[in-house]
């Protein structure tokens, strides 16, 4: 296909295509003369990445690039790579060493123990959590804290059916684009929810079985 044919496939503007061709996000098409090229269908599924990656992820075309090497390397499988594209998406918040970041810290140490979870110490969500609980912390809500399991629990059984639904995806980019999608959109869509199950809680909800 043509690049205006990748264009409308993606629909992302040729002028953007020629931009992550000269980046090094999209590899060359096939020349056909001097300013022609053939694209093919692994064009097509590599752009929609990128574009998951850019669009919805969040991350800049640098830190788009550095992922992209990371999770083509050497013996990475597609789980792998979706576990390097979600660690590039989980913003790092700032850290503030005071007794409660250390209290905070020690907390989501003791959670991962205690649920038996495997949970690598590079995973940047142990920053998130422990920023969170710090804060919680901070300004005296620690009566949350008791919420933290029910939380975990439920967390558990998303993850669960969402792995299920992802691993049944044959194609390794279409499964990566997917779960990038999925871990930016999930987490409004799992608020979104939550609220609505606190609103009718709130109005008498509680009460329907």
């Amino acid at each position: 296909m043509r690049i205006a044919e990748l264009s409308r496939r993606t629909d992302v503007p040729v002028p953007t295509i020629k931009y992550y061709l000269r980046e090094g996000l999209l590899s060359a098409g096939e020349r056909t003369s001097h300013n022609q090229a053939q694209y093919a269908e692994s064009h097509v599924r590599r752009l929609r990445l990128v574009k998951a990656l850019i669009e919805v992820g969040g991350l800049s075309v640098a830190a788009t690039r550095e992922v992209l090497e990371k999770m083509y390397g050497p013996g990475m499988s597609p789980l792998d790579s979706v576990g390097k594209a979600q660690f590039a998406m989980t913003n790092s918040r700032p850290v503030i060493e005071d007794e409660a970041w250390e209290a905070a810290s020690k907390q989501t140490e003791e959670l991962i123990e205690q649920l038996g979870w495997q949970v690598r110490q590079t995973n940047p969500a142990r920053q998130t959590l422990t920023s969170a609980l710090a804060t919680l912390s901070r300004l005296g809500q620690t009566e949350q804290l008791k919420l933290l399991e029910g939380y975990a629990q439920a967390a558990r059984q998303v993850a669960q059916a969402e792995m299920e639904l992802l691993v049944q995806e044959p194609d390794a980019d279409a499964l990566i684009e997917r779960a990038i999608v999925w871990t930016a959109l999930g987490d409004i869509v799992f608020s979104a929810l939550r609220r609505f199950a606190q609103e009718d809680i709130a109005y008498g909800g509680s009460a329907k079985q």
